[in-house]
């Protein structure tokens, strides 16, 4: 087994979790199967009870893991299935030494950091590295990134596990790369390399000598600069890999490759690999940066509004935005992204701040379509319930997602069953029609680990549906789950007879997974978390019909069989757009009727969507559904009750 440790310098959020990925994504292109373990130095026994304000989003495994959000990256990058262990916190480390402790697995010695907590973490890495993440292969390369930043006192016990790790698994077998900081000060204009230099002695100090330093700038740095932190890091020139600010974070592995690490890594691990190596290695990644850029520059947009309660930190969102991104990279449009401030829907924010309010009524109003995604407690979800009305009546497509799911139906029962009062037990607990109540697994006073987590099934209904259609017309599928609250199955015979159908429920038929609005472009909700299993070549099948509802495409792909090609789309921009998006596509724009009816029957099936080798190609770029008026729509929101919620920011457990 090989090792590559991530380590980082100067700033903590400078991209260690990236370049970690980007080392995996490099050795995969060459064929080698790669794992990673992320590292954080917090007590914490998991990711599960941070507030997204603190860490960001909460990214679930499989097997219901709560770990960090970095995790994610791992999982799209390399395209692997983690696991809860892949994550190691402080927490886990010492409440295993403590349990060995108490049943005497140290005969009485004196339990101490050194050896005893250091051996626990490299042997808690020896065990996970070797599980296999992508089938039943055996990893090759384990790539472990030490959250933090070197010389912080919550991760001395790691440096100096990997201290002696690297001893303990030989020299050929360990390669430890430094991210660090090269700013660039404006009164100035030239790269500082003081803050890397020092960075790197402190490293160097605690025992562990950086193979490569990876500099990261706002903008390229020279030669000179290159050599200036090889001659005082003790590391030749081309161990020295500058990575500046780039267009998209898929042209990082690009630029890592364009600095020769394939062949460094090769021969400092001895990796074994054929030299010269094929032309081909990491087209596709290539072929995925190059679409992104050209998107950026195109004229086809699509303006999707997430409606959420913690929207001042985006990394709160950070896998539904992916999965965003992925959709819209797939029908060929740029994703604008606006973030809405739930609390600033609602009536309240209204008479106490009506700047606000009118700016993000204002906000919905100039939108394609509206994603809704999940939370934990009563703040904001007033107004997550008079967006998912306004799209409902209005209607704009609309994708909810676990909280988002709860509240179309809390909607609807108000304002279609004429139930004023319906409201989830989270919010009021003595409400007379619970549309929402908590689970059985719910345990009060213990929130970590408590909820429904990781993958279940989903089981569609027989019936015919767009998000079955979506999902390739399956009779079930598998998505991870993380809620504690589930809609009351009291109240579905009454809902579905109004039109609010439960096209997909669990294995045992007790718990509703999917809702569909009849005769609406697109109003689709899902208990889980569908965003988890999206990558940037399988986008996940409710967030691709979000995105196709949103510009007007989505009948035509359905109706296609799930396939879009240029030719089957009506566009209304310039041929010129046409050509120089094929282009980016390398495919060329005057191919023979045979070339193209070989073209046009050639398809594969990614992640149960089916989609042709020309890519979904939806030209244009006009909405699907049309607009109204700030006061036509202030004045029917403000017909809508209203349920006093709390105004205090809650963590999320």
């Amino acid at each position: 087994m090989k090792y590559i440790l991530v380590t980082g310098g100067v700033i903590s959020g400078i991209g260690k979790g990236v370049v970690a990925s980007s080392f995996g994504t490099l050795l995969n292109s060459c064929g080698i199967d790669v794992t990673s373990i992320k590292i954080d130095p917090y007590i914490n026994i998991d990711a599960g009870t941070f507030s997204p304000y603190e860490h960001g989003e909460v990214y679930v495994l499989d097997d219901g893991g709560e770990v960090d959000l970095d995790l994610g990256n791992y999982e799209r990058f390399l395209d692997v299935t983690l696991h809860r262990d892949n994550n190691i916190t402080t927490g886990k480390i010492y409440k295993q030494v403590i349990e060995r402790e108490r049943t005497g697995d140290y005969l009485g010695k004196t339990v101490q950091v050194v050896p005893h907590i250091t051996d626990a973490i490299q042997e808690w890495v020896e065990r996970v590295a070797a599980q296999p993440v992508k089938g039943s292969a055996k990893p090759q390369v384990c790539v472990v990134e030490l959250g933090g930043t070197i010389g912080d006192i919550e991760g001395m016990p790691f440096v100096e596990a990997f201290r002696q790790f690297q001893f303990r698994v030989k020299r050929e077998n360990f390669c430890c790369a430094h991210v660090s900081l090269v700013p660039m000060p404006r009164a100035t204009g030239e790269p500082k390399t003081k803050p890397t230099q020092s960075s790197v002695r402190e490293l160097r100090g605690l025992g562990l000598s950086p193979d490569l330093i990876v500099c990261r700038s706002e903008k390229p740095i020279g030669q000179e600069v290159k050599e200036k932190i090889s001659n005082f890091c003790h590391v030749g020139p081309e161990q020295v890999i500058c990575i500046h600010d780039l267009s998209s974070i898929y042209h990082v592995p690009l630029l890592m490759e364009q600095h020769g690490l394939v062949d460094f890594l090769n021969q400092r691990l001895q990796l074994g690999l054929p030299t010269p190596r094929p032309n081909r290695l990491l087209h596709r990644w290539r072929e995925l940066a190059k679409r992104v850029d050209s998107l950026e520059s195109s004229r086809r947009e699509v303006r999707i509004a997430l409606v959420g309660k913690y929207t001042k930190l985006e990394d709160a969102y950070a896998s539904v935005t992916k999965a965003l991104q992925h959709a819209s990279l797939m029908a060929n449009y740029k994703l604008n992204l606006k973030f809405i401030e739930a609390c600033h829907l609602e009536k309240q924010t209204k008479f106490e701040t009506p700047l606000l309010y009118h700016e993000a009524w204002g906000a919905l109003c100039d939108i394609h379509g509206v994603i809704v995604p999940g939370g934990f407690g009563s703040r904001g979800i007033e107004g997550k319930i008079r967006a998912s009305q306004w799209c409902r009546e209005k209607n704009k497509p609309f994708l909810g997602i676990c909280l988002g799911l709860q509240a179309a139906v809390i909607e609807f029962a108000r304002n279609v069953l004429h139930l004023p009062d319906a409201n989830s037990t989270e919010v009021n607990p003595t409400t007379e029609n619970p549309l929402v109540i908590d689970m059985p697994e719910h345990h009060p006073g213990i929130m970590g680990g408590t909820m429904r987590l990781g993958k279940r099934t989903t089981v569609f209904k027989k019936e015919k549906s767009v998000i079955k259609t979506l999902y390739g017309n399956c009779n079930e599928i598998e998505e991870r789950h993380r809620h504690r609250y589930e809609v009351n199955p009291r109240y579905v015979a009454e809902l579905e007879a109004k039109g609010l159908k439960f096209v997909g429920h669990d294995s045992e038929k007790t718990r509703m997974e999917i809702i569909e609005l009849e005769n609406h472009p697109y109003y689709v909700a899902t208990q889980y978390h569908p965003e988890y299993l999206s990558r940037p070549l399988k986008p996940s099948p409710p967030f691709l019909g979000l995105i196709l509802a949103s510009v007007g495409k989505l009948q035509t792909y359905l109706k296609q069989g799930c396939r879009l090609s240029p030719k089957q789309i009506t566009t209304d921009e310039s041929s010129e757009d046409e050509e120089e998006l094929m282009r980016s596509l390398n495919i060329s724009t005057k191919k023979t009727h045979s070339q193209n009816k070989m073209m046009n029957g050639f398809h594969h099936t990614a992640g149960g969507i089916m989609v042709t080798q020309n890519g979904i190609i939806p030209n244009g770029g006009s909405s699907g559904s049309g607009g109204s008026s700030v006061d036509d729509l202030l004045k029917v929101q403000d017909e809508s009750s209203l349920t006093e919620t709390s105004s205090n920011d809650e963590t999320e457990k």
